[in-house]
């Protein structure tokens, strides 16, 4: 079936309009599969200012009930929510439904913390005083997603500012606006049977980076989550931080593996296949960069030649296939443009040609490309499946080439030797957000904060304390006393 049929049928089952005059292009063959309206941004902040003064009001284990019931919304709904993530983002459907399994595990996790939204009791240096630190809700929250995740990552904040009490605008990339609004009639679902939720406590608004920059600028917006480039990223922050505003940002990732000599190579091929080429490479936690020693960097290089070669690649609906289509032409050119500056730089090149899968869609070969020193488009994060082979002799050289570049979202070391994994995970191993050993940098749970450092933003998403992004914090000094004495033994009396 065309991508086009199989999306018009989701989007009739949802109940959904194809209509609008925002295309959504499948990267499966380049057609049209739907249309969107473009959303009014100053309408949509205005509505969420509203609803933030009736959400915030209700008591936080109560929106967690909300959430729980997105949850069983996200539940019945996977197969097809999770074929639209395949028609509209190219991913094969086993990370398809593996996305739309994230939302439900955030929503699980969401749903606990309702509960644990906890401050603390202070001891006070004032007799007959108590301190306490409450968390209150913040403000309406502005969702920028990308393409590559078009929705788990609206999830992953959603289900927490939510449960913080505070209402969510959406603003998905304008290539994968169709998942979005399926998404949002399952929350539409989700606040009908909750029965007492602001009809505006969740919304999407469609439209291209203008929209976004909108409400960015928006002094309503309470906080900027903002997932994507570091162009983009560097666009955002000063324009929040000029009124004030708070921002999480999720942006780029060139990460790296170490391959240490004691390190166990079945498992570590196994690893970087995954890593360097799922979701073609388009992942903020693809493998770009492969740091092998130099007593294993041959073999490994030859047994991941011959992994690559058999990766089937095509249509991500297919059975067996493993690597879907890039997301457009443009994402084509950045992966040649940086093959060409590789080869100029005297590296050696093995895969990148394209593959004739699906008429009118961008389909490519794995590539990797064995590079001299780390310069050149090594430096930069090409979103397509390339990955550089670097070679070390020390496990320091091996650190400060993991270190040596802009960004510093995920990392991984291969090893058996404990000394090795602790010394990578240490203060002066890796500087990444992210450090695994034995696995690789791509595939995060919910479960930890999912973030990363330099030019990666500094924003976490999920897991731990990140909900208090999302909270304004209060300290509370409470005098139960019938004196008024002074912090620090200050005296102020007037003389009788």
């Amino acid at each position: 079936m065309k991508p086009a049929d199989d999306a018009a049928q989701l989007l009739e089952l949802f109940g959904i309009a194809h209509a609008g005059r925002m295309a959504s292009h499948s990267p499966i063959d380049g057609a049209v599969i739907g249309r969107v309206t473009n959303g009014d941004p100053d309408a949509a902040c205005e509505r969420a200012a509203r609803a933030f003064d009736a959400w915030r009001r209700i008591p936080a284990p109560k929106r967690g009930e909300l959430v729980r019931l997105l949850g069983e919304e996200l539940r019945q709904a996977k197969p097809l929510l999770a074929k639209m993530v395949t028609l509209e983002a190219g991913k094969i459907m086993a990370e398809s439904l593996g996305e739309v399994q994230e939302m439900i595990d955030i929503c699980d996790f969401a749903v606990g913390l309702s509960r644990q939204l906890h401050g603390l009791a202070i001891a006070s240096e004032r007799p007959e005083h108590r301190m306490m630190e409450q968390w209150h809700p913040l403000g309406p929250v502005l969702v920028i997603s990308a393409f590559n995740f078009p929705v788990a990552v609206w999830a992953w904040n959603a289900a927490l500012a939510l449960v913080c009490g505070n209402p969510v605008i959406w603003k998905p990339s304008e290539k994968t606006p169709l998942c979005a609004e399926l998404v949002m009639q399952l929350m539409r679902r989700a606040i009908r049977r909750f029965g007492d939720a602001p009809e505006c406590v969740a919304q999407v608004v469609q439209g291209d980076r203008h929209v976004g920059a909108e409400m960015v600028r928006d002094p309503r917006i309470a906080l900027v989550s903002a997932t994507g480039s570091t162009k983009m990223g560097r666009m955002v922050a000063p324009v929040v931080a000029k009124r004030f505003g708070r921002s999480l940002l999720e942006l780029g990732g060139n990460n790296a593996a170490i391959v240490c000599p004691s390190a166990d190579l079945d498992l570590t091929e196994r690893a970087i296949l995954f890593s360097a080429v799922g979701t073609a490479g388009q992942r903020c936690t693809t493998l770009r960069r492969l740091i092998a020693h130099e007593s294993v960097a041959e073999e490994l290089v030859e047994r991941l030649k011959r992994l690559f070669g058999a990766v089937e690649i095509g249509d991500p609906r297919g059975s067996g296939v493993l690597v879907g289509p890039l997301i457009d032409g443009a994402a084509m050119n950045a992966m040649r443009t940086a093959l060409t500056t590789a080869k100029k730089r005297k590296g050696f090149v093995w895969g990148g040609e394209e593959v004739e899968a699906v008429p009118g869609g961008h389909y490519v070969r794995p590539a990797i490309v064995e590079m001299k020193r780390q310069d050149g488009p090594v430096l930069q994060e090409t979103f397509a499946p390339i990955l550089y082979v670097l070679r070390y002799r020390e496990l320091d050289e091996a650190i400060a080439l993991n270190n040596g570049v802009t960004q510093g979202l995920s990392s991984s070391i291969f090893t058996t030797d404990v000394r090795e994994a602790e010394r990578f995970m240490a203060a002066s191993g890796s500087d990444c957000g992210i450090a695994n050993v034995n696995i690789g940098p791509s595939g995060a749970e919910i479960g930890g904060a999912f973030g990363g450092e330099k030019e990666t933003g500094g924003g976490r998403e999920s897991g731990s304390d990140s909900w208090r992004a999302y909270m304004r914090r209060q300290t509370n000094t409470v005098n139960y006393g019938s004196e008024l004495p002074l912090a620090q033994g200050v005296r102020f009396d007037i003389a009788p």
